[in-house]
């Protein structure tokens, strides 16, 4: 595996190793030796999956907390625009934005520390998304901000009627309405 450093400290793309022969392909998509021989030293305690249409717009979620969660996602079948945004407040890179393109042919990981926002786009139907995590559930550890805030300015390749969002989704507050917990 090659693990990528990225300009938000502690975010890590992970680009697997991927052996293909007439019968298909086999990847490794995680190998706790050699995730902590990259100074990854996570316990993962649950497993999500999530099925999207193409359009579908899913976030920019985190969980604080107790149950604060890193996740380490891919994508199983299909493709997305992941986008995180770090939430740290005493981060040099506070409210700065990563996105990248995550698809199953390419098989990439992304890590993503606890104390970053986290969304996606479908970028095709029956796309399948994986998330592992380090922090169970807790619907009061849940935080959320607005996909579209301007503050932001993440640079989504769909708008407005051709995105399929959750009206919880919809009526998330922007970035500079909350007060990090991190």
């Amino acid at each position: 595996m090659n693990f990528i450093t990225t300009p938000l400290s502690g975010l890590v793309v992970i680009e697997p190793q991927i052996w293909n022969d007439d019968r298909g392909y086999f990847i490794e998509t995680y190998n706790e030796k050699v995730f902590r021989a990259n100074g990854l030293h996570e316990t993962f305690v649950q497993d999500n999956l999530s099925y999207s249409h193409r359009g579908v717009l899913r976030g920019m979620h985190a969980q604080s907390g107790p149950q604060a969660q890193g996740k380490l996602v891919r994508v199983l079948r299909g493709s997305v625009l992941d986008v995180v945004v770090d939430i740290r407040k005493q981060s040099d890179t506070f409210g700065q934005s990563f996105s990248m393109r995550l698809d199953a042919d390419k098989a990439t990981s992304l890590w993503i520390p606890a104390g970053f926002l986290h969304g996606f786009l479908a970028l095709e139907d029956h796309t399948i998304f994986t998330y592992k995590v380090t922090g169970l559930y807790d619907k009061g550890g849940e935080l959320g901000v607005r996909w579209d805030d301007p503050d932001l300015g993440i640079a989504w390749p769909a708008t407005g009627d051709e995105l399929i969002i959750s009206e919880k989704d919809r009526l998330l507050p922007r970035l500079k309405e909350i007060t990090s917990p991190f």
